[in-house]
């Protein structure tokens, strides 16, 4: 293609692309499936590659590329970022009205009601309609450069409709079913989970990774205009509208009401609606609509006088806990659940919560018949946060864990050093049923169309009983279109995702198969050492704990697991369906005459060239070993930016330190 033909056709791409992407992300109304919208970006990075010097910032494909940062710049905000002044109850509400009547003497007021989005605030800048930077609220006066996370949203447009120099106002969140997937992916990598939507939307944003915030599934609404250019706008409604054509996501959610009295009713009628949006609100917003009664009314040194924030009341009932039921996980831990009388609670009817072990129960001196406050963590998440003993009768009974599994019937046990009790026993229906949903999830096996109720079914009807079956599902394509929801092309497309799967390197079986305290990287170090499954099912205890990051309960726990015969036959199973035994990163043989060659390297401080996966993979096609700890057997630290306690270590044990220059020099040097 020549390069006039090509750059009409990326222009014309980038515009369809724009387009698809405005219909799908902020109106909700996609008129091309997801397959034809990939094909249409794919064919965009295709020319883009031919013709680098065509691509622009604003191009669709830039919204995830580039390379972590060091740090945030700071951006000072032309116009502050106030907070609201807050009203808690109907009088406030009616006090607010009164303020701002006696203000503007005998004029109407009319107010525009919002729900207040439980999420980040930002502030984005556009030059004659093209994105080119955004940043936090910060303090109000003063934020944080957060231009390339900002840029991994895709309801933030990268070009406007209109050419127009903008500055706008919206909050950043993370929907619930997002939120809940994190979550979930990771307690699978056993890692801290979020406390809720707002915390994860944060963490998101402000960490300096922007292909961390591209995986989090974010979203926004753009609630205001701070700065504009060359556009007369009179009133907030109108700008909000005004920011609708030109592509922002503006909530649906607003209505215009002339007498408080209206106001009040709206306000009121959201408190038992939020469970039922997609995403958290914590109150509502009521502004005064005209600009020129806005600019009359002023601000308060800390928030402006034409706005206020109506908080929900505090999401807490109590209640009555009927009784305590437990469950199994896919590692055999007993999990126990209150079972309370259902309760109206943010607007939802609880009945059950989360008692996450033994111990909490005996912490919090739990009786069955016990009254029990409780509330929704982040609003989301029931939980007991109180008891209420002054209400006891004397008819409560205490509640004890049960000695055997309530699937299975084998004996729970509770290991050493542990809290929670476990059933051990590897044929518990439930573990393999919870195994086959981790196994299938996004950082193991990762088969898309596998969710927890597709499983759950498969399982229920005994077509799977486990990972294995998976892989012979295609003999029974006819049971398959017999389940519910399952049509003929979401039967082709589960059936392509299990064979695509079966490709995948050797540490993603490893970690879907999981074997007791073996994490993404344990499953990843061991792949890398072995190379291929049988050596890593013929290892010993004494081969395991010779590697960095395998201790000796890991490579127990490891020795245990392919010691069992249904775990080998499981193993054999997938062999002969064809599944990969083998890791497809990068192996450095032993003796080979590499720079690193038997090295042990220590990574520490901020790279600016690189990642951190990047750089790890660099120092193994070198022939070193990454760990995470600095020692006497530390053969190198690689010190970036803002290196801390490891390179203070280093060269107090005079270790060797290089610096990220004279990594890349090594690295040039090898071609």
């Amino acid at each position: 293609m020549d390069r006039l033909t090509a750059e009409a056709r990326i222009l014309e791409l980038r515009k369809q692309i724009e387009h698809h992407n405005r219909l799908y992300h902020t109106e909700d109304r996609p008129e091309i499936t997801d397959q034809e919208y990939d094909n249409l970006v794919r064919e965009l990075q295709g020319l883009e590659d031919l013709f680098p010097d065509m691509v622009t910032p604003d191009s669709p494909t830039q919204r995830v590329g580039s390379a972590p940062l060091a740090a945030f710049e700071k951006v000072v905000h032309k116009t502050p970022m106030l907070s609201l002044g807050n009203a808690f109850g109907e009088e406030d509400l009616r006090d607010f009205d009164r303020r701002v009547r006696q203000a503007v003497g005998n004029q109407n007021v009319r107010y525009v009601c919002e729900l207040k989005i439980d999420g980040l605030a930002i502030s984005l800048h556009y030059e004659d309609g093209v994105f080119v930077k955004g940043a936090t609220r910060g303090d109000g006066t003063t934020g944080e450069d957060i231009t390339q996370n900002l840029r991994t949203i895709r309801s933030i447009p990268l070009r406007l409709t209109r050419p127009v120099t903008i500055e706008v106002r919206g909050e950043a969140f993370m929907p619930r079913a997002a939120f809940e997937k994190l979550n979930k992916e990771r307690e699978e990598r056993g890692e801290a989970l979020f406390a809720n939507p707002r915390n994860s939307a944060a963490g998101s944003l402000r960490q300096l990774d922007p292909r961390i915030a591209a995986s989090r599934q974010l979203d926004t609404f753009i609630y205001a205009i701070g700065d504009l250019q060359g556009v007369d706008v009179e009133s907030h409604s109108e700008g909000l509208d005004l920011l609708e054509s030109l592509g922002f996501k503006v909530n649906k959610e607003r209505r215009t009401f002339d007498n408080i009295d209206d106001v009040i009713d709206f306000v009121n009628s959201w408190v038992e609606k939020r469970p039922q949006l997609a995403y958290d609100i914590d109150g509502m917003v009521i502004k005064v609509d005209s600009y020129g009664q806005q600019q009359e009314l002023g601000f308060t040194a800390k928030s402006p006088r034409w706005a206020v924030a109506y908080k929900f009341p505090a999401e807490e009932a109590i209640t009555v806990l009927k009784g305590i039921e437990v469950s199994v996980g896919r590692t055999g831990t007993v999990t126990p659940t209150a079972i309370l009388e259902p309760v109206s609670l943010a607007g939802t009817t609880v009945k059950r919560a989360s008692l996450h072990n033994e111990d909490i129960i005996r912490e919090k001196g739990l009786l069955i018949g016990d009254h029990v406050m409780v509330k929704k963590a982040g609003d989301i998440i029931p939980e007991i946060i109180a008891v209420l003993p002054e209400r006891r009768d004397g008819s409560e009974t205490p509640f004890a864990m049960p000695t055997h599994c309530p699937e299975c019937g084998s004996e729970l046990v509770r290991l050493e050093e542990e809290v929670a009790l476990r059933c051990i026993n590897p044929m518990c229906p439930a573990q393999i049923r919870e195994g086959i949903i981790h196994f299938v999830s996004r950082q193991a096996m990762n088969i898309e169309g596998l969710g927890e109720k597709v499983v759950a079914s498969l399982f229920e009807k005994d077509i799977i009983r486990s990972v294995a079956d998976l892989y012979y599902l295609h003999q029974q394509r006819d049971v398959l279109l017999g389940l519910e929801r399952m049509g003929e092309k979401s039967v082709d497309n589960l059936l392509t995702a299990i064979e695509t799967s079966k490709e995948n390197s050797l540490e993603r079986l490893l970690f879907g198969l999981g074997i007791r305290l073996v994490g993404a990287k344990a499953a990843r170090v061991l792949a890398e050492h072995f190379g291929e499954m049988d050596g890593i099912m013929a290892a010993n205890e004494e081969d395991l704990t010779v590697i960095d990051e395998i201790g000796p309960k890991m490579a127990s726990s490891i020795v245990g697991y392919f010691r069992q015969p249904q775990a080998q036959a499981v193993i054999e199973r997938l062999k002969a369906a064809g599944v990969n035994m083998s890791y497809k990163g990068i192996r450095v043989e032993a003796g080979a005459d590499l720079p690193l060659s038997g090295k042990t390297v220590v990574l520490t401080g901020t790279l600016a060239t690189m990642t951190r996966q990047e750089a790890e993979e660099a120092i193994a096609r070198l022939g070193g070993k990454v760990t995470g700890s600095v020692s006497k057997k530390t053969d190198l630290v690689i010190a970036g930016e803002k290196a801390g306690s490891k390179l203070e270590k280093a060269e107090k044990l005079g270790v060797s330190v290089m610096d990220e220059a004279g990594f890349r020099e090594l690295l040039e040097s090898q071609g």
